[in-house]
């Protein structure tokens, strides 16, 4: 399909007026505040005027045409469709989740930023322009043309749908996490809030909607990025260009750390903490006796407490206490080692921010720089293989438009990823220099405000009613969204943040929500069980699927999982181990053939998901099972060399594929030869 021009020049004005009209209405939200707009107020507006933007865009972008619902019509121009990919990309991990990460790993945390766009090269020269020439719907599409038939295409689908829920599940908690704290209700209210939002957007249109929704939360989410930091640069260093001078800032974090550090009060707070972790132990190797004597002291301390008359407030919480206090000694086991696991890591001084791979030992050093190298690498095979992302490429005109629209991602996306690194700093500075010191009973109003969504916990230890370091605990997932609180910026910021922060999450859940019900409609339905079904029959099953796995997604994240970035981590883990070497040697070696194909996905994926149970104490696991210490976010380092060497081998032992899959393999790869066309199938 050839360029248009004309059409590329009215999206360009379009949007532009767009941008212009989204700043002057946070410019007039700006005045409202000074003249005694409500905090309450300006939360709903932020929250519902974009959700109307999103949903209009969704309704005028309705269609009942197949290749606008799957691929949106195969005429987006790169520039936009690189906006659409960023922001189908930078998901709610990217926007509330890297900075959080920055700021509590430091130098560590920059595995994300580099496997993240190093990721976006290996798509640009492995991926995209040849599954663009393949052309088609899906992921699982190739994969069933390529390796002959629905086995492979049933694998891939099974994978696509694994790794893109669990991204899902992380989107929608996002959005509950935002919409609970800026609207004032429940978290399991605001789930459903959210979900309103994002199937207004994909229900009506797919993939046409989407696209052009995306766009306009691009627009959203990066200027509500990047606004706070640069005016917290402008505050602290007199420099509007945080990206540039946020290195003055982290000296004196450096500066302070060591103050912390070493601060008698600090290493008195943490002695407490391995004290308590002591007791946790001591417990565990008592039980079940432990848990009787528990059980007795609460019920002791209770009755004294009535007798003297205590404060009803502390009668309350002992009665909670005793009421959420273990039943059984395998309860009590479970619960008591997460608890020493809390207190022995709150015990540990929190690694200086600067510094690179940080262990008391040298083995521990070593771990920590193979954990670096370990998750920067699955960040970037997981990048160039998850299904949301490799979709938007079949949405360009040809291949070239392909390879441009990555470009334009990767510039993007840049945009955000190298202020995240100035967020994290100015963020820990505001921390470490006006709230670790303070007096308790007279904390800032957010602290208690994001406490009640269970983000931040404070626990005053020592008793001297002095904030330190170590009895503060933030979530990772609070550092962005609380950072114009934190510095004392308007409300109006924090609006447009938490406004940001909801484009990023529903951006991409409705990308991850269009690849699973595409998988589910297009693949299984229309290619495996009724190949004969109408245009009108698939988009039915499409729209239906949708709701269904959105509804589902949505009750999983109401339980609240691990943090976003966690299970953002292990989707691309998952995605990364199934699909990379299967997509690359199908590119790339015309010797991989069907029974290669499916062994190496199989094999990829079984030990990821292995590994992932084996490790992470959310499924039971412990570290104390993982192999060579690698965290299980990086459980992908296992899954995709496994996969390379299983599709090799078995290819090599079985026969080769036929020529007419051989001639496939030509063709996608190849540049466009005058008379050449699509081999048939």
């Amino acid at each position: 399909m050839r360029r248009n021009p004309g059409f590329a020049r009215q999206l360009r004005r379009y949007y532009g007026i767009y941008t212009l009209g989204f700043a002057l209405f946070v410019v007039l939200l700006a005045i409202g505040e000074s003249l005694g707009l409500s905090q309450q107020l300006i939360g709903h507006v932020f929250l519902f005027v974009t959700i109307a933007i999103y949903a209009t865009i969704g309704v005028l972008s309705r269609t009942s045409d197949v290749t606008e619902y799957y691929v949106a019509g195969r005429r987006v121009p790169a520039l936009f469709n690189g906006m659409a990919t960023a922001a189908d990309w930078m998901s709610a991990a990217s926007f509330i989740g890297l900075a959080g990460t920055l700021y509590f790993s430091g130098f560590e945390g920059l595995a994300f930023v580099t496997g993240w766009t190093g990721g976006f090269v290996l798509v640009a020269l492995l991926l995209a322009p040849y599954l663009r020439k393949f052309g088609q719907y899906t992921i699982p599409d190739f994969l069933g043309a390529r390796y002959q038939g629905n086995v492979a295409r049933l694998v891939g689908l099974a994978a696509a749908v694994l790794a893109s829920f669990v991204y899902l599940v992380a989107q929608i908690y996002g959005v509950g996490l935002v919409t609970s704290r800026f609207v004032s209700v429940e978290f399991e209210i605001g789930l459903f809030i959210g979900l309103a939002g994002i199937l207004v957007c994909s229900f009506l249109g797919g993939m046409r909607a989407v696209t052009w929704t995306q766009v306009a939360q691009y627009v959203i989410l990066i200027i509500a990025y990047l606004v706070p930091v640069v005016i917290l640069s402008y505050k602290l260093t007199g420099i509007p260009i945080p990206q540039a001078v946020y290195g003055t800032v982290l000296q004196q974090i450096s500066a302070r750390e060591d103050e912390l550090l070493e601060a008698p009060t600090e290493r008195a707070v943490r002695d407490l903490y391995s004290a308590r972790a002591r007791d946790y132990a001591d417990k565990i190797a008592a039980l079940p006796a432990s848990l009787e004597d528990e059980r007795r002291r609460m019920i002791d301390e209770l009755n004294r407490m009535r007798l003297d008359s205590a404060p009803a407030r502390d009668i309350a919480l002992t009665e909670r206490a005793l009421r959420d206090l273990p039943r059984t000694p395998a309860e009590a086991r479970e619960a008591w080692q997460r608890a020493r696991a809390e207190a022995l890591e709150r015990a540990r001084p929190p690694p200086r921010h600067a510094e690179a791979h940080p262990g008391a030992t040298a083995s521990e050093s070593a771990t920590a720089r193979n954990n670096f190298l370990a998750l920067m690498f699955v960040l970037m095979v997981g990048t160039a293989a998850l299904p949301h992302i490799l979709m938007r490429y079949y949405t360009t005109p040809g291949v070239m438009e392909a390879r441009r629209s990555v470009l334009w991602s990767l510039f993007f996306i840049f945009l955000l990823y190298v202020t995240a690194p100035a967020y994290a700093v100015f963020a820990k500075w505001e921390v470490y220099n006006n709230l670790v010191g303070s007096n308790i009973a007279i904390l800032p109003d957010w602290v208690a405000s994001w406490g009640r969504v269970g983000l931040v916990r404070i626990e005053d230890l020592n008793g001297d009613g002095i904030l330190q370091l170590a009895e503060l605990r933030l979530n990772t997932d609070v550092i962005v969204l609380a950072t114009p609180e934190i510095a004392g910026l308007p409300y109006v910021v924090s609006g447009l943040v938490a406004a940001g922060g909801l484009a990023a999450a529903l951006s991409t859940a409705d990308g991850l929500l269009l690849t699973i019900s595409n998988a589910l409609s297009h693949d299984l339905y229309y290619k495996v069980i009724n190949p004969k079904a109408s245009a009108h029959r698939r988009l039915v099953i499409s729209k239906s699927q949708l709701l269904v796995v959105a509804v589902v997604a949505a009750w999983v994240a109401s339980m609240r999982p691990d943090n976003i970035l966690f299970m953002v981590g292990l989707a691309f883990s998952i995605g990364g181990s199934a699909f990379f070497p299967a997509l690359v040697l199908g590119i790339f070696w015309k010797r991989a053939n069907r029974p290669g194909a499916v062994a190496g996905m199989l094999a990829g994926l079984a030990v990821t998901v292995f590994y992932v149970v084996r490790t992470h104490p959310f499924f039971g696991g412990a570290m104390a099972n993982a192999w060579f210490e690698i965290n299980p976010i990086s459980a992908g380092v296992f899954g995709v060399p496994l996969g390379f060497a299983t599709i090799v081998a078995v290819s090599l032992l079985t026969k080769p594929p036929p020529q007419e899959i051989q001639d496939l393999v030509d063709y996608v790869r190849y540049p466009d030869i005058p008379g050449q066309s699509r081999p048939h199938l």
